[in-house]
């Protein structure tokens, strides 16, 4: 198991979703749902919670916050 944080973000130009390593520049898996991004944060990173980026707002939260899927 590795300790690296992953995180599952939107890409702003095209829509689809990125899940991407702590503190790295590209992304391991580029996907079309967040979904879809989240499965593969977790087999990726077994036995760790990915961090998932808000991407719309509501009366809890909105964009740019992380959440533990």
């Amino acid at each position: 198991m590795t300790t690296k944080k992953m995180y599952v973000e939107q890409r702003a130009a095209t829509g689809d979703f990125a899940v991407r390593k702590a503190g790295s520049k590209r992304a391991s898996v580029v996907v079309p749902t967040q979904k879809k991004a989240i499965a593969k944060a977790k087999k990726l990173n077994p036995g760790a919670a990915p961090r998932v980026e808000r991407v719309r707002r509501t009366a809890s939260g909105k964009p740019d916050q992380w959440r533990k899927a």
